[in-house]
């Protein structure tokens, strides 16, 4: 292997996801696990539940993750890096202590976790970090790396630039010129947003500069400019509790209602694959909602298994190597915001709930830790 190759100090890969039910079964168990601790009313556990069952109790997530590891070692093994990948999940089955555990009895000893979550927020990168930290400190022998955000990074962007394009394609040749992007995300409780990253509010401004990304790029492939606004799906809180808004539904009634579009693009850059918030929030209730409408919709596909995407995680593996050898390092980053850090910031993305500990952070100054800062 190379030097500009070279992963070490690593001898794994660790790629952290969600998690979904994989049969009718295990739905509410798997939903129980996501909201434990949030007082989600029974009725919308089961209203979610059912959007599921509507889909044979299985969410199309983990498959996801399987292509996903897959195309990872096909990728690290054509660069010729020999590094086995490794799967666990945040909700549900490999969970993340059972890989961990799987990880130190094949004997490694440290790993770079990858992250299928690109921005920051509590429920988006510190909640993971949580239960990483969970997971790894009992494991004595094991020490995870958590790899940075890649929100623009371009291997994340261009694909979005890809599938749009495609999507604005797909629309009928008389209304494209004139179609407005709608960029969607998960919503989150607006102080969540407001508290997110180092300083605050770094949940809306990364996603609004992947929008920009995404929609600059599309200008300079297609000759059109778009315009465009960033809206949100799958809110589950409480009533009383505000959350980001417009959701997508209400948007595109906005839309509709207006003198300037002709048609909408969503493209859903809050997610990295095509689990169910995307093929139900998106291909399901909004799509429905522009049929109602008479309003002329597609959807962009999320990265899934792009090339590009793929690429990215051997990228950010590299880079972080690197950085762990002392080695110079260049960080590639698209935007105004630039790359983002390798450890976050002690307390970064705050649990609502109270304090716990995260792996993957700058500890303060006297703090005694039982894993090392990784």
């Amino acid at each position: 292997m190379s030097d500009a190759a070279s992963v070490a100090p690593y001898d794994a890969l660790l790629i952290v996801s969600f998690g979904g039910p994989e049969q009718p079964a295990d739905v509410m168990p798997f939903l129980r696990n996501v909201t434990a601790g949030r007082d989600i009313p029974l009725d919308r556990l089961t209203a979610v539940a059912s959007h599921y069952l509507e889909r044979g109790g299985r969410s199309p997530i983990n498959d996801q993750c399987r292509a996903l590891r897959e195309a990872v070692q096909r990728d690290l093994a054509e660069s010729g890096i020999d590094l086995p990948v490794y799967w666990g999940n945040r909700n549900w089955e490999p969970y993340l202590s059972q890989t961990t555990a799987q990880m130190q009895a094949d004997g490694v000893v440290r790993a770079a976790a990858f992250v299928t979550s690109a921005y920051s927020s509590y429920s988006g990168c510190r909640q993971y970090r949580e239960n990483l930290h969970d997971a790894v400190v009992p494991m004595a022998s094991l020490r995870v790396d958590r790899l940075r955000h890649y929100f623009n990074h371009p291997g994340f962007v261009e694909p979005f630039v890809d599938a749009t394009c495609a999507a604005l394609a797909d629309l009928p040749g008389d209304v494209r010129g004139a179609a407005q992007l709608v960029f969607v995300t998960h919503s989150v409780p607006v102080a969540m947003a407001e508290s997110s990253g180092p300083s605050g509010g770094a949940y809306i401004s990364q996603h609004r500069s992947v929008a920009s990304l995404v929609a600059e790029g599309v200008q300079r492939r297609t000759g059109t400019a778009h315009d465009w606004q960033l809206a949100y799906c799958s809110r589950s809180g409480p009533p009383a509790v505000p959350w980001l808004e417009p959701d997508v539904n209400d948007a595109l009634d906005t839309l509709a209602r207006g003198e300037r579009c002709s048609a909408v693009v969503a493209v859903p850059i809050g997610f990295v694959s095509d689990h169910m918030e995307v093929v139900h929030d998106l291909d399901t209730e909004a799509a429905a909602t522009a049929a109602a409408l008479q309003l002329p919709f597609a959807r962009a596909a999320t990265p899934g298994v792009h090339p590009a995407y793929v690429a990215m995680v051997r990228d950010l593996l590299v880079e972080r190597a690197a950085a762990e050898r002392g080695d110079a390092v260049e960080r590639v980053a698209m935007g105004e915001l630039g790359p983002s850090w390798d450890r976050c910031p002690a307390n970064c993305c705050p649990n609502p709930r109270g304090l716990r500990p995260a792996l993957g952070e700058v500890e303060p100054a006297g703090a005694v830790s039982r894993q090392p800062v990784t």
